[in-house]
């Protein structure tokens, strides 16, 4: 630890890209690719690129949060100030984002991990995006020249 930063919580990006290509066998930009190419050929690997892409990104901000504080640190006298406290509360957050982010990565890439094998993982396979809408969302079409039914024209009418 040179500057503070622990070199295990720096690499967590790298661990898991790792992870990731042992897993499926490929590098990352091989899995990217197969993922762009086909979506829903393999909705595990869709997920895992997706939210490793989520997890590169919060890395790299995390990484500008630390060299902004860094750098006001470096200007501060004993005590630090405001912005200099709200930069440390922004390393806070990211940190936060990433480790998040990167246990979302763990969790895919556990085929035993708790809620995979239950109900619940059932139940979260259905609501999958599907290829097209649940239900109609257009009107039928009608032959050229009918009409709807008169009743659909009409306030239905109360018996009296």
């Amino acid at each position: 630890m040179t500057d503070g930063i622990s070199d295990e919580s720096a690499d967590v990006v790298g661990v898991l890209t790792e992870r990731i290509e042992a897993r499926f066998d490929m590098g990352m930009d091989q899995l990217k690719a197969a993922v762009a190419a086909a979506p829903t050929a393999n909705p595990n690997a869709t997920d895992v690129v997706k939210w490793h892409g989520l997890l590169v990104e919060a890395q790299s901000v995390l990484e500008r949060a630390e060299e902004d504080l860094l750098a006001a640190l470096e200007t501060q006298p004993s005590e630090v100030d405001d912005p200099t406290m709200g930069l440390a509360h922004r390393v806070n957050a990211a940190v936060t984002t990433r480790d998040g982010r990167a246990m979302v990565v763990r969790w895919l890439l556990d085929p035993d991990a708790p809620g995979k094998k239950d109900l619940a993982a059932e139940r979260l396979a259905r609501l999958r995006p599907r290829s097209g809408p649940a239900v109609q969302t257009s009107a039928p079409n009608r032959p050229a020249g009918t009409l709807a039914p008169a009743s659909a024209w009409r306030p239905a009418r109360s018996a009296r």
